[in-house]
């Protein structure tokens, strides 16, 4: 079964392919002309309408020299298709080499832009903005830190200087009531020594 149907498949193909051979062996001739179409076209023409002799073609001057300036008329116009397409290659050459420059001077401005958006100039010295905060959370801490330090000095002092205060408060204290018991001592040994005097002229 499977041999009869390899057959039939076989048989089909190969009609198919006389069928498309026997239709363009019998292509008209009226549509192939010397003077139009392509260049195949015209060759066909030359040798479909030339006279056969034994293994040879015998073909009209007039027809080869037709075909000889269609040839290169066809060449010709390649030539120029050729160089035009050249010339439009160069052309995009050069402008692919002119955007290349232009991208790598924008990569390059981009570049100088983000250094210059992610550094920060400190004293004429361009610092990465990590280093620059750094730089300045640690200036804040030293100052918050001696901050800190004169507070505390400052308490320390300012205790010291309250203490020294009621001190000497405590020894002009002590100093006038000593005075004014020196005062009074006096004034009584002057009074005895008055009341003595006073005696020895009576």
């Amino acid at each position: 079964m499977k041999f009869l149907t390899k057959v039939s498949v076989i048989i089909l193909v190969t009609l198919s392919f006389q069928t498309i051979q026997a239709q363009t062996d019998s292509e008209p001739d009226d549509k192939l002309s010397l003077n139009s179409g392509t260049i195949d076209n015209q060759f066909e023409f030359v040798i479909r309408r030339s006279n056969s002799w034994q293994d040879y073609k015998t073909v009209k001057k007039t027809w080869l020299y037709a075909l000889k300036a269609h040839t290169l008329d066809s060449l010709k116009a390649v030539h120029k298709d050729l160089a035009d397409t050249q010339a439009i290659v160069k052309t995009q050459a050069g402008e692919i080499e002119s955007l290349k420059s232009s991208l790598s001077n924008t990569e390059s401005t981009l570049n100088a832009t983000n250094d210059e958006k992610d550094n920060i100039s400190l004293f004429g010295i361009q610092t990465s903005k990590a280093s620059y905060k750094i730089l300045m959370w640690s200036i804040i801490g030293g100052l918050f830190a001696l901050l800190l330090l004169f507070i505390y000095k400052f308490k320390g002092s300012n205790s010291a200087t309250r203490d020294a205060k009621r001190k000497l408060d405590e020894v002009e204290t002590e100093f006038e009531e000593h005075r004014r018991n020196a005062l009074e001592r006096e004034q009584k040994v002057r009074r005895q020594l008055q009341d003595e005097l006073n005696k020895q002229k009576s």
